[in-house]
């Protein structure tokens, strides 16, 4: 079974990929034009590449983008959270299977459910740690239980830490608002002048939650039979002799 085949169906199905497919185009796009724009800034300065556009149109351009690698950082690991759960949806993530390729049918069916038992094993214990760890940015309480998840600590005083900072990424003054009367709001606080590292990092909690959820996606089509692979291997020769094909028809 191709991964290609391996998406949502129907009119529905078909918005949520596109709402993914152009998120995950959106990030590329973004972490290209800041990368584009600190390299231009940087060694265009004091030359006709950008003295020419300032005296056209009366503006100095800065001499780099002092947020722009920590931007681009951020780009990158929403990139890689979310596209990890969208490779498990279209079956593109990589593995080896000269083992369950040499074995029979049934063996074959048995070493995959046992595999899709383990990532879904896997994706809880993410999903734990995930919040875990990002409860601490946030100010919520962390989970109890050492492996999964029996329920919530409680929270003292003392174990509220606060506005934590970006390194450089100044603060988006519409957040401004809401994030200091309802999310780090102390009276001793002063006023955000970068934004909260619980902006980007959300997408560690996001990221785990929605890997988990694809998983059990594709264990609920394994046990019904409609998915006989969670990797892709060889699949990509068949993939080329389908576009090959279909090419040679035209």
């Amino acid at each position: 079974m191709s991964a290609s085949k391996q998406v949502d169906r129907g009119r529905f199905g078909n918005f949520i990929n596109t709402i993914e497919e152009t998120f995950i185009a959106l990030l590329l796009g973004l972490m290209v034009i800041v990368t584009f724009a600190n390299v231009f800034l940087r060694y265009g300065r004091d030359t006709w590449v950008t003295n020419l556009p300032e005296r056209l149109l009366g503006i100095e351009f800065p001499e780099s983008i002092i947020w722009g690698q920590e931007v681009v950082t951020i780009l990158f690991a929403w990139l890689v959270m979310f596209g990890m759960s969208y490779c498990v949806k279209i079956t593109a993530h990589l593995g080896v299977d000269a083992v369950t390729n040499a074995v029979p049918d049934r063996a074959k069916r048995v070493m995959l459910l046992l595999s899709t038992v383990a990532c879904v094993v896997y994706a809880m214990l993410l999903m734990k740690g995930a919040w875990d760890q990002y409860a601490n940015y946030i100010n919520l309480p962390e989970t109890t239980g050492r492996w999964f998840p029996t329920g919530l600590q409680e929270m003292r005083p003392q174990d509220y830490q606060g506005y934590k900072p970006t390194i450089q990424v100044p603060m988006i003054e519409w957040l401004r608002g809401p994030l200091e009367s309802y999310l780090f709001y102390w009276e001793d606080e002063e006023p955000f002048d970068k934004l909260p590292i619980a902006i980007p990092y959300f997408i560690i909690p996001f990221g785990a939650a929605l890997l988990l959820f694809r998983i059990l996606q594709a264990a609920v089509d394994v046990v019904r039979g409609k998915r006989d692979s969670l990797i892709v291997s060889h699949e990509a020769e068949e993939a080329v002799a389908e576009v090959a094909a279909k090419y040679k028809g035209n």
